[in-house]
C-alpha cells in the first residue's frame, strides 16, 4: 500500500499570519483560512510543481481489531473518487503528464502530486488531487478487490525471515503501544474491514486542521495560497488527533527464536530511541553514523565483516517519530555463526556505549555528513520530503539551515553521554529467525 497538527485555527485569521522564512532555504510558513499548516519554497527554476497534503492518520491510528485501516483507508483514497473509476484516475494524471505518489507509516499518510506548472496542466492536476482529497468514493468492489491483494501479500510475508523478523521485533519492542499496530496486521483483520470502516476513519482523521500541506516549485505566494485553499476547504472538519502515550522502555532483555529454513540467520536488535523533537538528536545521529550508520566506515562492518567476516553487511539506525521510535540493529549470518556474529555485535554496541567514539571517528562522520548534505537538497521532490517532515513535525523552519552547524558541534563527550542514558544494551529486543539453537 501507498508510504502527526496544531491547535485549531481561528477564522479570522488568515494566509498572512504566522509567515516565516529564512535566508538559507526559504521556507513560508502559514495557517490556511481552512485551518491547514502550509510550507512552501517558491523556485521557478523548473517548471514544475510538487505538493503534498500529509495527516496524521498512520498505522498508530488503527484498532488491534482492525488492524489495516488506516493503509486501506489511504489506499483506497487514489482508487475512486467524484464517480471517477481507479483506471479513469490514472489515464487522467496520465494525460497531464502529472505523477500521483504518497507516503504510510506509524505516523503519518499523505498523497503527493508532480504536476507542470504550466495553467492548462496544474489546474486539471490539483482538481484531480482534490477530488481524491476531498470526495473520496471508497468503492465497495475496489475494497474487496485490495483486501484480497492484502490478504495475499500478507500470506506470502509469513512465510519470508525478513517479514517474520520485522514483525516480531516490533511486537516485542512496542507491546500494547500504539506503534506495535504497525506489523499487527493479518489476514483476519483485513478480512473484517468493511467501507464504513473507511468512511469513518478518513472523517475523523483526514480533517482540515490536521491537514499539513508541503509546496514546492514554479509558483508564486499568492498561488499557493489559492492551491492550498482548493486543496483542504472541502475536507471534514474535526478535532485534533489525541497525543499518543509514551513508549515504555524496556525493563529487561528480551530474546526471541524463531524456526526458519533459510540458509542464514535473520537477526535484529532494538531498544526505544528518540523523537523527532530531541535534545539528544544530533548527538545520537552524529554517533549512530559511526557506529552502523555509515556503511562500510562504521564500527559495526569494521568488527563483524572486515575483521573476521561474518556478514556482508550489518547497519544500525535511529528512526525518530512523534513518540519514540526504534534504534535498530540488523544483520544476517550463516546458521552456524549465529552465536559468534550475535556476540561480536553485542560486544560492540556495548563498548561504543560505554566509551563513545574516537575523535578520529568523529572528525570523519562530520566530514562524511556535511559534504554529504547538498546532495538531500539536490532535487524538488528531497526539498518537499524535509518541507513535509518540518511541517508535520513541527520542527523549526530552519532545520535545513541548521544542520550542518549542528552537526559541527557534536562532540566525543555527548555522544558518549547521550548512548549512555538513552540506549541499554542490557535490556535490548533481540530476534532471530533461522537458527534456533
Amino acid at each position: 500500500m501507498v508510504a502527526t497538527k496544531k491547535s485549531l485555527f481561528s477564522i479570522v485569521f488568515f494566509a498572512f499570519i504566522t509567515t516565516a522564512a529564512h535566508a538559507g532555504l526559504p521556507i513560508q510558513h502559514w495557517q490556511s483560512a481552512s485551518g491547514a499548516q502550509v510550507y512552501f519554497v517558491e523556485n521557478h527554476d523548473l517548471p514544475i510543481v510538487d505538493v503534498s497534503v500529509n495527516f496524521a492518520a498512520g498505522s498508530s491510528q488503527d484498532t488491534l481489531e482492525k488492524a489495516g485501516t488506516a493503509a486501506m483507508t489511504q489506499r483506497l483514497l487514489t482508487l475512486g473518487a467524484s464517480g471517477m473509476t481507479d483506471d479513469e484516475i490514472a489515464n487522467k494524471f496520465a494525460d497531464l503528464g502529472a505523477v500521483l505518489g504518497g507516503d504510510f507509516d506509524v505516523d503519518r499518510a499523505s498523497l503527493k502530486l508532480r504536476t507542470l506548472s504550466s495553467e492548462r496542466e496544474k489546474s486539471a492536476a490539483l482538481q484531480l488531487l482534490a477530488s481524491l482529497l476531498q470526495k473520496p468514493d471508497f468503492p465497495a468492489k475496489v475494497l474487496e478487490r485490495e483486501k484480497a491483494r492484502t490478504i495475499s501479500g500478507l500470506q506470502e510475508d509469513a512465510t519470508l525471515p525478513e517479514s517474520i523478523s520485522n514483525r516480531a521485533f516490533t511486537a516485542a519492542l512496542y507491546g500494547s503501544h500504539p506503534y506495535a499496530l504497525d506489523d499487527a496486521i493479518t489476514p483476519e483483520s483485513v478480512a473484517k474491514l468493511t467501507r464504513d470502516d473507511l468512511i469513518a476513519f478518513y472523517q475523523r482523521y483526514y480533517t482540515r486542521n490536521n491537514a499539513v500541506v508541503a509546496i514546492i516549485g514554479d509558483l508564486t505566494r499568492s498561488q499557493a495560497e489559492q492551491l492550498t485553499d482548493q486543496l483542504t476547504e472541502q475536507l471534514p472538519q474535526g478535532q485534533a488527533v489525541t497525543a499518543l502515550p509514551a513508549v515504555p522502555l524496556p525493563q529487561a532483555a528480551v530474546e526471541k527464536r524463531i524456526p526458519h529454513h533459510a540458509a542464514q540467520s535473520h537477526i535484529l536488535l532494538g531498544y526505544p530511541g528518540i523523537k523527532r523533537i530531541d535534545p539528544d538528536y544530533f548527538a545520537l545521529y552524529v554517533g549512530n553514523y559511526i557506529l552502523g550508520g555509515g556503511g562500510f566506515v562504521s564500527r559495526l562492518t569494521e568488527e563483524v565483516r572486515e575483521k573476521r567476516g561474518l556478514v556482508y553487511s550489518v547497519y544500525s539506525y535511529f528512526a525518530p517519530l512523534r513518540e519514540a521510535g526504534p534504534f535498530q540493529i540488523g544483520l544476517q549470518t550463516k546458521r552456524e555463526q549465529t552465536g559468534q556474529a550475535l556476540s561480536v555485535v553485542r560486544d560492540t554496541l556495548k563498548k561504543f556505549v560505554t566509551d563513545g567514539p574516537t575523535s578520529k571517528e568523529l572528525k570523519a562522520a562530520k566530514d562524511n555528513l556535511t559534504g554529504g548534505f547538498a546532495l538531500r537538497l539536490d532535487s524538488n521532490s528531497k526539498v518537499l520530503d524535509y518541507l513535509s517532515v518540518i511541517g508535520f513535525y513541527d520542527l523549526p523552519l530552519t532545520w535545513l539551515d541548521d544542520y550542518v552547524g549542528h552537526v559541527n558541534k557534536v562532540t566525543v563527550a555527548q555522544i558518549k553521554d547521550a548512548f549512555s542514558r538513552r540506549i541499554k544494551p542490557d535490556n535490548m529486543v533481540t530476534i532471530i529467525v533461522g537458527n534456533t539453537e
